[in-house]
């Protein structure tokens, strides 16, 4: 099969990395970037051997497939361009600002048969990964994502920010929809929140507790999730993840140990084992975009959908709009 001819379209600091990655991957063709500011696009180029285009639209033409890494208020306009110009595309995060922008984006792939991706990332992080083959029925979600300021980003809310990231985890991982959502924030540093946690409710009963912070002193990015006689803990910094879980006091398990335990009956005797998924050491951006080409060649459903961002995003939105009344109710 030939090479993808694939262009990136935003050459600022996470569309460099975009750029970065596509060279290194063998069914890639990096056609070219684009970006307004047309020195750092020549900067870019000129770093990974690739061509620099001063008009987007003749980027378009010369390719198949593009990487639309700008700021999140351009992506709705930029991205209806990629398509109309019949170009595939993968959107970073958040898919558009608006629920109705992203409507009429899937709408438009939809339409012209064009393939759409979403860059939420931690779905290659490869401490998800490693669970690909564990049966995952979460009934409690607790998430932290906790990071230090950093000027970017803080054109949006944290839920939009950093929230989504696991908000996205956790709609995939809980097989039900949305049921009631309790939130609270508050702004610290900005004019947006910077701190906030959301009570997810589910229809299946389930529930998650997610907490997003941009103004803490620790990076902290966990996930713990608990169902019917297993408890799991992921560690997206460190990109492990690792098992407990209840069994048959005979089960020989593939387990690292396990530890008797008395639940109260003599009839049933349990243990505890624990188990440590095998995580490959893997570049996530990387492993998204090898995905998307992919999609893209052999005409496959992504794992990040327009509709999976769609969601994301309205759960965002959700939470942002409840923690703004709160605070304005307050007059905060």
């Amino acid at each position: 099969m030939s090479r993808l001819r694939i262009g990136v379209i935003g050459v600022g600091h996470l569309g460099r990395f975009h750029t970065q990655n596509y060279a290194k991957i063998s069914s890639a063709d990096l056609t070219g970037v684009y970006d307004v500011d047309h020195e750092r696009s020549k900067q870019v180029a000129d770093e990974y051997g690739t061509k620099s285009y001063s008009d987007m639209q003749q980027l378009l033409h010369d390719v198949d497939a593009v990487s639309l890494v700008v700021p999140t208020s351009l992506h709705f306009e930029t991205a209806k361009t990629v398509l109309e110009s019949g170009v595939h595309c993968l959107i970073e995060k958040p898919i558009t600002s608006t629920i109705e922008e992203a409507d009429a984006l899937i709408e438009l792939a939809r339409t012209n048969n064009l393939i759409i991706q979403i860059g939420h990332i931690e779905r290659f992080n490869p401490a998800i990964l490693a669970l690909r083959d564990i049966k995952l029925n979460p009934l409690f979600v607790e998430s932290h994502r906790l990071a230090s300021f950093d000027p970017r980003g803080t054109d949006v809310a944290v839920v939009l920010d950093l929230m989504i990231h696991d908000i996205d985890i956790i709609l995939n991982l809980v097989d039900s929809k949305v049921k009631t959502i309790d939130a609270s924030g508050v702004s610290v540093l900005t004019r947006e929140v910077d701190i906030a946690n959301a009570r997810i409710q589910f229809e299946n009963g389930a529930v998650a507790n997610v907490t997003a912070s941009r103004i803490s002193q620790k990076k902290m990015r966990k996930m713990r999730l608990f169902q019917q006689d297993t408890y799991i803990g992921i560690d997206f910094l460190e990109k492990i993840s690792e098992i407990y879980r209840l069994v048959n006091a005979e089960a020989t398990d593939n387990a690292i140990f396990g530890i008797p335990i008395d639940i109260g009956d003599p009839e049933k005797k349990k243990k505890i084992i624990y188990q440590k998924p095998n995580a490959e050491e893997v570049n996530a951006l990387k492993e998204e975009l090898i995905s998307f080409i992919d999609c893209v060649q052999n005409r496959k459903q992504p794992i990040v959908s327009g509709e999976d961002g769609r969601e994301a995003l309205r759960v965002a939105i959700e939470i942002t709009n409840l923690i703004k009344t709160q605070l304005q109710t307050y007059g905060i």
